[in-house]
This record gives structure tokens, sequence and C-alpha cells, in this order.
């Protein structure tokens, strides 16, 4: 491991922080914050912390001595000023005199000397930093430490790597005993450089926040070295079925599974990473990934152990799905158990999450991070990568060993760290995966947006690649090619999705284009190409996405776009109504085909709509054929007022909203009797 250390680097993040007001000891805080927080083999995140003491001004005008600790919901990778919030150091400081400190009592005291009580909670580890007498103080979570410290005498391969460097401290829970701990430790040991925390991580330690930095880099370094004797191969492979099954076909089985065991939907996140398979696909998997977290700050997002289920074999998935729910059933009920028999012993008895996994372990293929959210499926993937990786280097060298069971519970159920994950409610469709086809512009993206809005994972599907990146780049979402006249692209579309996301709960079939002329003139050349954009794109985005969510088993949602085409033809317009009419009729049997698999199918019946099917050089074509003015036009309607796309895009909403409405056509018209149904 190098130093990422500039001089040149360092001075203009000074420089710039000076002009806002940033002292010149917060502004290096930020700078090697960030380096420690850009290297995922030493903090993932939101983990590991880093403080500095310095002066600040409170509200009298008189200058204080305060400790700048990272705030809880910062991460150090992208941390600025106010992710250090300044607590008053000396007030903090005399809590070393107690015996006993409660964790509330701890967190009470701690936001009570903020300067700023508008501040973020500071860090669990704030009377650590505190306690120590080191201007600037690093903590992580490195791997190659963690590898060394994962072992049953991970103390003794420590005193040998670092010798009398670094101080050894035992295993304890973070909060004041471990400050308490540290304190004492370091006290009996004033010249080191730094901190072993077994089984949890490292803190390095100087005056000078360049010294500390590359401190910390020179220690995991020597870490790594001693890593480097150890076997390079570790995890002997087990037997595999000759064609694994893909992940777009296991994952949705897989997801459906766990969505109706929990009473909720979960999203996932696949990896196959060469550190993901060879872990995975350990004859010995069900040893070394069953210990426990290779460092208790995971265990909140990760769960005390992944489930692992059979490898799939292609053709056989029948026979995969039963063996993944018996096996699923087994982690639940163990997890239950696991949440008893340590319950039974908290002197104020703690609520049971849910016990459902957060990562699935598929020999052959890879494993999955599951969470709530795309992004807190991903965090469990990473983290997840990070156990692969940290276990194997532990095994290369000796024997992995996390910590007691009972330790881990403590960590998980543990007020402060459950904080970290949040409260808030969620939104009405939060946990639903949702497709939009012609998501780029228009409708489909006002239609994503709405989605999002309401707290979907959303991809936008369209033919031009370049606009589907573009739209999802500024939407914050997922993007995937899709063209809906190619059902080889139509397949690999929900292929993907599937793969990446788990599965897909509603679609909005949106993709189309118009075409015109008089009907006993047009050439059938053009009514086949309307026919299929505009019908059979429809049929096969539904078809693909039909089958991904009868894998799952936890029903879905079909919209479409029908336009007020189909009900209420415009003069020389048949081309495109044709194909649209039939749209609204597929959608009716796909409502009554399907019903009774929980799959319900709506359509949105919308006009005079700037979009890419209405121009605004058609818009001034029709006004002007029919003697109105633009605006006239696009408001002549019974309310006189103009449709936008994000009226459409609300329909679309309010349908995937209403769970006991299938078969129904909404219009979004503005009020047009002619187009009006039911």
């Amino acid at each position: 491991m190098l130093s990422q250390w500039s001089d040149k680097d360092a001075e203009a993040m000074v420089a710039s922080y000076a002009g806002e007001g940033v002292n010149r000891d917060v502004a290096l805080r930020v700078y090697t914050s960030r380096l420690l927080g850009g290297d995922p083999a030493l903090v993932l995140h939101g983990g590991g912390n880093t403080s500095v003491k310095t002066t600040a001004t409170d509200i009298m005008g008189e200058t204080v001595d305060v400790l700048c600790v990272k705030g809880s919901g910062w991460d150090l990778g992208d941390i600025e000023p106010p992710g250090l919030p300044a607590v008053r150091l000396e007030p903090i400081r005399k809590l070393i005199d107690l015996k006993v400190l409660s964790d509330e009592d701890m967190v009470n005291v701690q936001r009570a000397n903020l300067l700023d009580q508008s501040a973020p909670n500071p860090s669990v580890e704030t009377l650590l930093h505190a306690f120590l007498p080191h201007k600037f103080v690093d903590h992580t979570h490195a791997d190659a430490v963690l590898a060394l410290t994962d072992q049953p005498d991970g103390d003794a391969i420590c005193a040998d790597v670092f010798g009398t460097r670094m101080a050894l401290v035992p295993y304890i829970m973070p909060g004041f005993a471990l400050a308490l701990k540290c304190a004492e430790i370091h006290s009996q040991n004033p010249d080191v450089e730094g901190l072993i925390l077994l089984k949890h991580g490292i803190f390095s330690f100087a005056d000078d926040a360049r010294v500390s930095y590359e401190r910390m880099i020179e220690m995991v370094s020597l870490a790594e070295a001693r890593l480097e004797a150890g076997k390079a191969s570790v995890f002997a492979a087990a037997a595999l079925p000759g064609d694994v099954a893909p992940a777009s076909t296991v994952a949705p089985i897989l997801r459906g599974l766990v969505s109706d065991g929990g009473g909720k939907r979960l999203v996932l996140d696949f990896r196959d990473t060469p550190d993901a398979l060879a872990f995975a696909g350990g004859a010995e998997v069900a040893r070394y990934a069953q210990t426990g977290p290779v460092t208790p700050d995971h265990v909140i997002r990760t769960k005390p152990r992944p489930l692992i289920v059979a490898a799939p074999a292609a053709g056989a998935l029948d026979g995969f799905r039963d063996a993944a729910q018996s096996a699923l059933a087994a982690y639940a009920a163990e997890y239950r158990a696991y949440f008893e028999r340590n319950n039974a012993t908290q002197a104020t008895p703690r609520i049971a999450l849910d016990p459902m996994p957060r990562v699935i372990l598929v020999p052959g293929l890879g494993l999955f991070g599951l969470g709530a959210s795309a992004k807190a499926a991903a965090i469990a993937a990473d983290l997840a990568e990070t156990t692969a990786r940290v276990v194997a280097r532990a095994e290369a060298i000796g024997h992995f060993e996390s910590i007691p069971e009972a330790d881990i519970f403590d960590v998980e159920y543990w007020s402060l760290e459950q904080a970290k994950l949040g409260k808030s409610a969620e939104k009405p469709l939060a946990r639903n995966i949702v497709a939009v086809t012609g998501g780029a512009s228009g409708i489909g993206r006002a239609t994503a947006a709405a989605f999002l809005a309401q707290g979907a994972e959303v991809a936008v599907m369209d033919r031009d690649a370049d606009a589907a990146r573009a739209a999802a780049a500024e939407l914050g979402c997922a993007a995937i090619v899709c063209d809906v006249t190619d059902p080889g692209s139509v397949t690999a579309a929900f292929e993907t999705l599937a793969a990446t996301h788990g599965g897909v709960d509603m679609v909005v079939s949106n993709a189309g284009a118009a075409w015109s002329g008089k009907i006993g003139e047009v050439d059938e050349a053009v009514l086949r190409e309307s026919f299929e954009l505009n019908f059979y794109g429809h049929q096969r985005v539904a078809q693909a996405a039909l089958g991904v969510m009868r894998a799952q088993g936890t029903g879905g949602c079909l919209l479409f776009n029908t336009s007020k085409q189909a009900v209420n033809p415009g003069p020389d317009f048949g081309p495109y109504g044709l194909p649209k009419a039939a749209t609204l009729f597929l959608m009716r049997q796909y409502a009554l085909d399907h019903g009774a698999e929980g799959i319900r199918a709506n359509a949105v019946n919308a006009d005079r709509i700037r979009s890419g099917l209405l121009t605004d050089d058609m818009i001034a074509s029709r006004s002007k054929a029919r003697g109105l003015s633009e605006t006239d036009y696009m408001e002549g309607n019974l309310l006189g007022r103009e449709v936008t796309a994000e009226d459409v895009a609300q329909a679309f909403v309010d349908l995937a909203l209403a769970e006991k409405t299938t078969g129904a056509v909404l219009t979004v018209d503005g009020g047009n009797i002619a187009a009006a149904l039911r």
C-alpha cells in the first residue's frame, strides 16, 4: 500500500477551505480522511473514523479546545468540514475518571458539548479519540489487518508483525469501555505509533496529519507483507454442475423467496468477481462463511451469516427453487433461535429484526447482496466481497475466526449501530423495481422521475444507449439498452435487469412512435412498421416481464401507454391508432389471463402531450390545419388546460398504487368525451 499524500493537493485544500473560514487543522483532517476513505481496502460505506484536536470560537467569541470528529452519516471518502462536528474537548476528556457510562449518557454528553447543536451525532468512538493525547487520530478497518487479527492466535501474529511499534487491544465492543481500555493500554505504552484492535481494526496517531496518515499506510503495508507469505490458493473448489444456470434466472427465484418470507420485497445486487466465485464455491464454505463478520461494524448490513444455497443447474430450476426454499427456512429458523438465545441474556429485551439474509452465496455463480434499496443491496454486496477477500487472506496464513456469537448479537442489536441505518418511513413504492421503456425522453422520462420520487428502483430502457445513459445519470437510476422492435434486445434487457436488481415488479410499456396516412391509401409496409413498434413492442416487453414476475411469484403490474387513438381515432392517423387499439385489448387480455397470479394490467389513455410523439412541429401543423393557435389546440379540452408529460406520469404512478385495480384505462386528456371510458 502506497501513500497518496501530495503536498500540493494538501495545501490547495487548506487554501480552498480558508476562504470558508475553516482552519488549517480541519482542512488537513478533511484531506487525509478522504485519502483513507478513497481506498476500499481501508474503509467502506461509512466505516472508520478520524479526528483532530484544534480550537474553535464559541458563541461568546471565546477560543475553546475542541475535538473535530467524524459525524454519523458521513463517509470518509467525500467528507466535508460539516462532517467533522466540533465537540468541547475538556468536558468529554473528564469522562475518563468515570468507571461506568451508559450508551445513552455517552451520546447525551457528547451532544451537549457540541458547539453547533444542529451538527450530526459525533462518532460512537468519539471518547476513544478524545482520551488519546495526539492531535490527529485515524481509524480504519483495513482488510490486511483484519486478516491478521481474525485468527485464534491473532495477538501473537500481530506482536510478531508490528513489534513494539503498535500496542494490542483485546476485543471490546465500541463505546465507553473500549475507550477506557485503549487509554489504559496507551498510557502503558506511550511511545507506540498506533493501536491494533483485535478482530476490529487499527488506529494510528500523531501530532501531524501526514505522519498519522502515513503511519496507517505503513502499518497496513506491514500486514500485507506478512500475508504475502501465505498460501496462494486457499479455497478448494466444491463439485459443481456441468452447466450452471445464469444469474438472470436464479436471481428472481431467490428474490421471490426472500420477499415472500420477510413480508417485504428486497432488491438484489449480484457479484461474480473471482473473489466472490472462489468464496461461494469453496468445498468448506459452510465452515468459513458461517463463522461471523470480519469486523463487527459489518453485521448491521450483512447479518451475522450469509445464506448458502445449492449450485443451480441449468434446466433444473424447479429443483433449485425447492432446495433454496428449504435452505431459507432453515436459515430463518436459526436466526430466530440465535435471537432468542441471546436476547434472553439482555437486561433490556430487544425487538427481533426480520430473519431474511442480506447476503446469499450461490456456488458456481457468485454472491448476492440484499437490501431494501439498490443502494443498500450494493453495500451488502461490497461488504460480502470484502469478507471474501479477508477470509481468504486469513485462511492463507492460518484459520479465520470471528468474535463470539454473543458479541455479534450485541453489535447487531446495539441501538447506536442501528441508528446508522436510519428509521425514516419508506415511500409508497420503495422496494419495487420498475422498468420504463422509451424512458430517455418525453413521457417515459417524466414517468421514470415520478416513480423514483415514490421510492421505486427504476431502470430507464431505451433503444438509444447514449440517451438512456444520460437520462439515467441525471435522474440517478439504472440505464438499460432496449429496442422493443428487436426480440433479442428485449430478452437481453430483462435478463440484465433480473441479474443486476433481482427481478422486476412493474413495467411501464411506453415506447412508441406515430405514423400517419389515410388507411385506404397507406402502404402496407408503413402499417407493419407501426404494428411492430406500437403493438408487438408492447407484447414483447410484457411477455418478458411476465416471465420474471412468474419466477419471483410475488405478483406484478403491467402498465401500457395506449393513447386516445385506441378509442377515438383521428383522421389520417390509422397507422398509429390501429396498433394502439390492439394494445388496449392486449392489456385487457393480460389482466384476464394473469390476474390469478397477482399480476395486474392497466393502461393510460392520453392526448395532446408534448413528447416524442407530438413534437412542436406537429403541434404547429395541426393547430394551423384547424385554424387554431398552438395554445388553443393544446388546451382544446373540456377543462381548457394543457396536459403535460408529468400528468401522464402521475397517472401511471396512480395505477401502480391501485393494488385492487386491473383491466382499467385511465384517461388523461383534460376532457374529451369521445375518448372517455368508464
